[in-house]
């Protein structure tokens, strides 16, 4: 599942005529470096939802053989994260589900989305999340989100001033995670929230650099990363 539907308001002027998911970096959009990343782990169908400049963004993707691509369309409201999952349920079949953003773009010097299949098991979780270290990340503002247990276990920042590691954008979750929460738009959050509570939300560390994509000047940064890289 690709959240592809948000209006990009941190993103304009970049956005005034394309969705955030059509900004290019480093010569791609971003969308095509997350389908690229899934693709590469194994995923074969991905739903992608819309909403802003949806047409745009569907004819960019009809180019797109790997992964085969479903549409959850969002015309009509816009659903937030939560929201976004539950509508797209009958699209996602019943297996475990990738949920990625379109914002993160990273270097990657092992197999984060590997390491990520790897950690996943639901008899002890819920989700399990793709971290960053805060230091040295591009495009991250703030005092971190998440503390890491030894076991992989999640806890939040909570009144701490300040943790070590944020979430960078992609997690494995069931695939009826959302599907207990309200009609209409809602964030995974709270849900991530009771799971933690409940010693059910983990998560992985990547071995690479981090950028999140949100704004004009983080696309600036980023693509001048990815060409120092190359």
């Amino acid at each position: 599942m690709v959240l592809a539907a948000g209006l990009g308001t941190r993103m304009r002027p970049l956005t005034n005529d394309r969705p955030k998911a059509l900004v290019e970096v480093g010569g791609r959009a971003l969308i095509d470096h997350v389908l690229d990343r899934l693709a590469e782990a194994g995923v074969e169908k991905a739903a992608v939802n819309v909403h802003w400049f949806a047409d745009r963004l569907e004819g960019h993707l009809k180019s797109r053989t790997r992964p085969a691509i479903v549409i959850s369309d969002e015309r009509a409201e816009l659903l937030e994260t939560g929201g976004g999952l539950k509508k797209a349920r009958p699209l996602l079949g019943d297996d475990p589900v990738f949920v990625a953003n379109i914002d993160s773009v990273w270097i990657d010097r092992d197999d984060a989305l590997g390491d990520l299949i790897r950690l996943w098991d639901p008899e002890r979780m819920d989700a399990a999340l793709l971290l960053a270290r805060r230091e040295g990340s591009i495009g991250f503002e703030g005092g971190g989100d998440f503390f890491l247990g030894d076991d992989g276990a999640l806890t939040f920042r909570g009144e701490a001033p300040s943790a070590p590691f944020a979430y960078m954008g992609v997690h494995i979750t069931r695939p009826d995670y959302a599907d207990a929460g309200p009609d209409g738009p809602f964030s995974l959050s709270p849900l991530w929230r009771a799971s933690a509570a409940q010693g059910r939300l983990f998560g992985c560390v990547l071995d690479g650099d981090w950028m999140h994509v949100g704004d004009p000047q983080a696309r600036d940064e980023a693509e001048a990363r990815l060409k120092d890289e190359n």
